[in-house]
């Protein structure tokens, strides 16, 4: 199993490609257990929000990848969880560095238009940048490989395709 894990600041269109993709391609994949829990709870995120959102995307991805798909495609996972930790309290809890990595993760530039929807914090030009930079400190951090991922909808769209195609 590939697991492929969409990481970058927020209103990059992690979101809204993934389930796309995942429809036309007949893979699997694991939503932002962190958007549904803000929703739930709210947004005045606390450290301990923070690892409980980081356990529960765990527990989603494993219970996907129980199934052993060939593929699976990730929202997100809890090295983007770090990445707000870092961004919120400027301090990364250890844990959120020790759930397992996916194989390969695509990081998306901060280079499109910023969209409110209620649940994201970032999104003054200064602040996407610094987001940016965190994200991408995170995947480095881990040691894992990346992809980066820019341009308008559509170079990010046919440049996520190609990854995936290629690492299928």
């Amino acid at each position: 199993m590939i697991r492929i894990c969409l990481h970058g600041a927020e209103s990059t269109g992690k979101s809204v490609l993934a389930p796309k993709l995942a429809a036309e391609l007949g893979i699997p994949w694991v939503p932002e257990y962190g958007r549904t829990y803000a929703e739930t709870h709210g947004t005045a995120f606390t450290m301990a929000d923070l690892l409980a959102m980081a356990r529960g995307q765990d527990a989603a991805m494993r219970a996907a990848a129980a199934a052993d798909p060939p593929l699976l495609l990730l929202d997100t996972d809890p090295l983007m969880t770090a990445a707000w930790a870092q961004m919120l309290f400027d301090e990364i809890p250890p844990e959120l560095f020790a759930y397992a990595k996916a194989e390969h993760y695509l990081l998306f530039a901060a280079d499109t238009l910023w969209v409110a929807d209620g649940t994201r914090f970032f999104g003054t030009a200064g602040s996407r940048a610094r987001f940016a930079a965190v994200a991408e400190d995170m995947l480095v951090r881990a040691g894992v490989p990346f992809t980066r991922i820019s341009g308008d909808w559509a170079a990010r769209e046919a440049q996520v395709r190609a990854v995936l195609a290629e690492l299928s």
